[in-house]
This record gives structure tokens, sequence and C-alpha cells, in this order.
């Protein structure tokens, strides 16, 4: 390792959102290193999907700021896109051309050399060699989830943001994807953030959890560490479902 290694990937600092009079995001900050898959979790509303579509310049921060390798998307966009990737089943693909002419598109703005290689090589990982030449509008939600998911690893990337990526997959397909993203992690060091409601999912890939709560971190740790913080009381395993019900519960009750 030399002497400018930097290992931190992603430095957030006081990021605050607002729309209008609702505050989305509010004073946060965080880093993550190289490697590590946090998880970002907490109730709808919470912030999370906001988080990651500022990091991703989707959506511009009313304040705070963050760097990603060490550079701002304000002064190296290019050079920080071409290192990371973002998918969430939310985010549409041109609906008439194919799955096969996507990834193509995406390949080109990646620069990827070999591209149709590592478009099969993606492909078959997430078995959709057989649908590469059908249009996205006729594809099954959790079909177009795994185009994403195949977009997502097609520049083989330093920083991975998922937004929910296996909420419309069947269970095997999930944990199919599971694999991939901790063989990305192991054999790249890719550093990997994850929003997601499977609690149980979470406890599973995440060496790391910031739990949100009207749009602040208020638990920051490892799955045990977060449950013991939150449920107050000593625990041996982590229980992020209980952890998930509780903050829930609460937000629901002390609305007007």
């Amino acid at each position: 390792m030399n002497a400018h290694h930097d290992p931190t990937r992603v430095d957030v600092r006081r990021l605050t959102k607002t729309f209008g009079t609702f505050r989305a995001v509010d004073d946060v900050s965080f880093s993550v290193c190289e490697g590590e898959i946090v998880g970002l979790v907490g109730p709808n509303g919470a912030g999370k999907t906001t988080i990651v579509h500022m990091l991703t310049g989707l959506i511009t921060p009313t304040a705070g700021t963050f760097l990603l390798f060490g550079k701002s998307l304000n002064t190296d966009r290019e050079d920080i896109l071409q290192r990371l990737n973002f998918t969430s089943p939310y985010v549409a693909f041109p609906a008439r051309m194919t799955v096969r002419e996507n990834l193509t598109v995406f390949a080109r703005i990646y620069n990827i050399r070999n591209p149709s290689e590592k478009i099969d090589q993606l492909l078959d990982r997430f078995g959709m060699g057989k649908l590469q030449n059908r249009p996205i509008a006729r594809l099954s939600s959790g079909e177009a989830a795994r185009v994403g998911l195949c977009k997502a690893f097609l520049n083989d990337p330093e920083l991975l943001l998922l937004d929910e990526p296996t909420v419309y997959l069947d269970p095997l397909i999930a944990l199919e994807v599971r694999e991939v993203l901790l063989d990305l992690q192991r054999s790249h060091g890719t550093s990997i953030i994850y929003t997601s409601h499977d609690m149980a999912e979470v406890q599973r890939i995440c060496n790391r959890i910031m739990f949100l709560d009207h749009g602040r971190i208020i638990a920051d740790g490892t799955p045990i560490e977060v449950t013991r913080r939150i449920l107050a009381e000593h625990r041996d395993e982590p229980a992020l479902e209980e952890v998930f019900i509780r903050i829930a519960r609460e937000q629901r009750d002390a609305a007007p």
C-alpha cells in the first residue's frame, strides 16, 4: 500500500436536504471505508434514498458536503462516476430497447473494454441470457431489477450504491445477488452502501449498520452494537427486525 492510499471512499459532512418545509436528511455525517458493506436502514421517509440520490448526483444537497474517493462531484464528476455505480428497482430503463441494447449503452458510458464479453458474463451471472433480446417493457419487475444489477456491475465499481436491490427478486436470485456482492467485496475491496427493509438480509451481508429516523442517524455500528444500543439491553445475537419494529412503532405513536 503506498503512502498516499486513502481507504476512505465516502466522506459525508453535515449533509442536509429539505423539500419545502420537510427535512428529508438532517445534518448527517459519516464515512465509508474501502471494502465496507454498510446497511442504510430505517422506516419509510427516514432519508435513505435521499442520501443515496445525493451521493450519485441525482439531487443536490441543501447544505453540507461530501467527497467520493477524496474528490467532489462539482469538480471531478466524470472520474467519480466511472468508479461508482448505482441501481434501484425503481429506476426506469428505456422501455422499447432490449435488455442487451440497454446494457450496451451503459457499457459505452462506462468505457468498458470488451463490452460484449462483459455483458455476456453478467447476463449469465444473473440468469438473464435467455431474455437479452426482449424489450424492457416486456419484463417482470424482478427481471427488470436483474437488468439493473447487470448494469451496476458493468464497470467493476469501487463504490456500489444499492437502493433496495432485492425487493422484487425471488429468494434464490436474492441469495445469488448477496453472493455476488460478497464476492465483489472480497475480490475487489468494493465498498457498498445498501438500503433495504429486509432486516434478515441486512444482518447477513452488512458489517455495519446506520439506522436512520426522521433524516438523522440514530445508531451506527455492527448489527449487534445497533441492536444493543436501540433496545437498550444486552443481546448475544443481532435483532434488527425487532429494532426496526420498535423505531417504526415509536414513530407512528408520536405522529400527531
